[in-house]
């Protein structure tokens, strides 16, 4: 199989790259850096700078689409809002108009999403039938999907990744949160009541590679791990994994002040669960915090 991927050179697509090409499939990466690509992920990667490079020629079997800015590492000026949408939805249109233009249209369109898409939810369990938000977070994702699934049109599979918090021990929040931990100087947040519905990264690409092959599966999935846990519970789970008291609590005036509408991505949150998956069959390796942290912590 001959995939194109879009946000190839971030965390998670440099390992949908190495799991890809491990098990023998040809892997194209579109990014505005493409002598990056090797690099980052792997000598066997092909790198497409322009969707132009794409010709009628070209045959892609697959695209699994990642771009997007990251949503938390600035404030939510209009402007920057403005670039948040762009890099997601103005990118997928751009992607769907160019599968109609191809004479060798792809079999799937793999888009991804969050599940910021339910918006922000005390206590209510979520599954994929749930209705979606009004915050600015649930907006990018309902429009950001809307883009993605036009190519059902067209006769392409479309499968929608809305994705949890995915813990890897290279980059992402757990990375970010590992050092303080570990210094004893972990921190709740808030009164630790919001939920966070996480996923190991294992777990996640087993999941893209299962949805990618299973030709019956369309539509949005959720992709987080069966047990959810509060803040309180992860920041608890966390600092018994390092061995480390985590005695802090970081106030939400706090959060609010420093980081504007932005804090609700971590003082409000989503009670999560991966219905269609676990419908379907799908097995996760580490459906619990406790051993997710122990292999990843551990290695």
């Amino acid at each position: 199989m001959h995939v194109l991927i879009t946000g190839g050179t971030g965390l998670i697509g440099r390992r949908l790259c190495a799991a890809l090409s491990a098990r023998g499939d040809s892997v194209t990466v579109l990014s505005r850096r493409p002598q990056s690509v090797p690099k980052l992920c792997g000598t066997g990667v092909n790198a497409m700078a322009s969707l132009d490079h794409w010709t009628s020629e070209l045959r892609f079997d697959a695209l699994i689409n990642l771009a997007g800015e990251p949503i938390i590492d600035a404030r939510w000026t209009k402007t920057r809002q403005q670039v948040l949408l762009d890099s997601r939805v103005a990118v997928t249109e751009k992607l769907v108009k160019k599968i109609a233009q191809t004479k060798h249209q792809p079999q799937v369109l793999i888009s991804g999403s969050a599940i910021g898409y339910y918006g922000i939810d005390a206590d209510q369990t979520l599954n994929e039938e749930s209705n979606s938000g009004h915050d600015f977070s649930a907006s990018l994702c309902v429009a950001w999907e809307k883009a993605a699934q036009t190519v059902t049109e067209m006769d392409v599979r479309s499968v929608i990744l809305r994705t949890g918090l995915v813990l890897d021990n290279d980059g992402g929040i757990l990375k970010k949160m590992l050092l303080p931990f570990q210094c004893a100087l972990g921190s709740r947040l808030g009164d630790g009541r919001q939920w966070m519905s996480w996923i190991h990264c294992e777990d996640y690409l087993n999941a893209v590679l299962t949805l990618l092959d299973d030709t019956s599966a369309t539509g949005p999935y959720n992709l987080t791990a069966p047990q959810p846990v509060t803040n309180a519970d992860f920041t608890r789970c966390l600092s018994r994994a390092v061995h480390r008291p985590a005695l802090f609590v970081i106030p939400a005036w706090l959060l609010r002040l420093a980081m504007g509408e932005r804090s609700d991505l971590l003082l409000g949150g989503q009670r999560v669960l991966p219905t269609r998956l676990l419908t379907r069959g799908f097995h996760f390796h580490y459906p619990d915090l406790t051993s997710a942290l122990a292999n990843l912590i551990e290695h």
